[in-house]
Order: C-alpha cells, then sequence, then structure tokens
C-alpha cells in the first residue's frame, strides 16, 4: 500500500513539473477548454426514452 501511495506522490509531481514547463498561453488555452467542458457538462441533461416496439 505504501509502494502505491508513493508511485502516486511521485507521478503527481511529475505532472507538477511537466505543467510548470507550459508557458501562460498554453495554460490559459488549457484552463478555458477544461471550463467549457464543465459548462457543457452542467447543462447536458439525460432523458430517458424507453423502447417502444410496434
Amino acid at each position: 500500500m505504501k509502494n502505491v501511495e508513493q508511485a502516486f506522490n511521485r507521478a503527481e509531481i511529475a505532472l507538477l513539473k511537466e505543467a510548470l514547463k507550459r508557458n501562460y498561453k498554453e495554460r490559459f488555452e488549457m484552463a478555458t477548454r477544461l471550463y467549457k467542458i464543465q459548462q457543457t457538462m452542467n447543462k447536458a441533461t439525460i432523458a430517458h426514452k424507453p423502447f417502444v416496439s410496434k
């Protein structure tokens, strides 16, 4: 269990280091993309229509 936590911590730190290498424009574009996805998911509704066989 401890090895798994260490692996996750190392992976998380690697992702953070990679993110710091990006410039402000790339960060902004990524943030706006995620924001747009979030807005779309908040507006989405799931409507279930039962299958009617004729």
